[in-house]
């Protein structure tokens, strides 16, 4: 008798969606230092991602620890992750990762994913719990925001969850893509305003605009190395830049050197008004581009996306002007 009801839930079992089977424990996780085996679901995480702790939060995940990345915010939470926060006041650190007191916090998982962990750091951090470094192939900053949520879902049990948010999300891009053809191939780039350098496609940053339609200006698909996110644009030759669409980051402490940059005038991103300034809670909003900042980082840009790819010189992109951004047709007399 034993043996027949063994048989019939094997049999049932084979037909369970992956998803389903994926909530199963222990489960092992490959990343580019060595393998993490999780033997139950864990209660106790530690996020040492500089953004690890808005993927856990959209899970259902409250992390015991996280660490605090920039930003006016104590907790180290953005406005659009305190709802899945709640009233969890989960410990806050900064600064470089610290061994001895991660061993303290006596923690059963350990996610580090976008946080720079070196081999070494691995190794010490692996002897207390499960780490979750990068995976193989990707570089510390370079993974899909879809990619770190599954093997998060994974480790802690929440495959479904995230194969759900995942979807979600997705097709919201989709739906945006298909609202606008006209964004499908053109040129778009995110360049940080503090120091006119270019986010390219190995970036969240750039793969949020590659997930729009658009495509990096071939100056910074050509010159920009395989695995560098982060490409330094000199002041003084701003054409790398000059695409059909140009998102300016910034925290609102660079809005004075955007209009003294001298050869800005001279783009044509500029004179035909297809620049958009994003203040500090949308840079970061796109910086983190996580699936909990990710909605409101499209709910701000569609319009402004819209403004600019108008192809109306005249065409005001209402976040330029609130701040005070020189901008071709507004603020410059012409």
């Amino acid at each position: 008798m034993r043996c027949f009801a063994l048989l019939i839930a094997l049999f049932f079992a084979s037909w369970l969606p992956a998803r389903v089977m994926a909530q199963s424990f222990p489960v092992e996780i490959e990343t580019i230092y060595g393998v993490a085996r999780i033997e139950a679901e864990p209660k106790r995480v530690v996020s040492l991602s500089f953004i690890g702790h808005d993927f856990l939060l959209s899970l259902g995940v409250v992390p015991y620890a996280l660490r605090k990345w920039y930003g006016p915010y104590p907790q180290g939470v953005w406005p659009w992750a305190n709802k899945a926060l709640g009233e969890a006041t989960p410990i806050v650190m900064q600064g470089e990762i610290d061994i001895e007191r991660i061993a303290a916090l006596q923690p059963d998982l350990i996610v580090a994913q976008w946080s720079g962990i070196t081999q070494r750091e691995y190794d010490l951090l692996s002897q207390i719990a499960p780490t979750i470094a990068p995976a193989p192939g990707e570089g510390d900053y370079s993974m899909a925001w879809q990619y770190m949520l599954m093997r998060l879902g994974k480790a802690t049990g929440r495959s479904s969850r995230a194969t759900e948010v995942i979807d979600r999300i997705d097709q919201r891009f989709t739906s945006l893509r298909q609202r606008h053809p006209d964004w499908q191939g053109a040129t778009g780039i995110m360049v940080w305003a503090g120091t006119t350098g270019a986010y390219t496609e190995t970036d969240l940053r750039g793969k949020f605009l590659a997930q729009l339609g658009f495509v990096m200006p071939d100056a910074i698909r050509t010159n920009a190395g395989a695995r560098m996110g982060y490409f330094p644009i000199s002041p003084e030759d701003l054409s790398p830049i000059d695409a059909d669409v140009l998102i300016w980051l910034d925290s609102g402490a660079s809005i004075d050197r955007l209009n003294r940059l001298p050869l800005r005038r001279f783009m044509r991103a500029y004179r035909e008004g297809r620049e958009i300034y994003s203040g500090a809670l949308l840079s970061s909003a796109v910086s983190h581009s996580s699936p909990l900042s990710l909605d409101y980082a499209l709910d701000e840009l569609e319009p402004l996306l819209e403004q600019a790819m108008d192809g109306d010189p005249k065409t005001t992109v209402t976040s330029s002007e609130k701040v005070g951004i020189l901008a071709k047709g507004v603020s410059d007399g012409s």
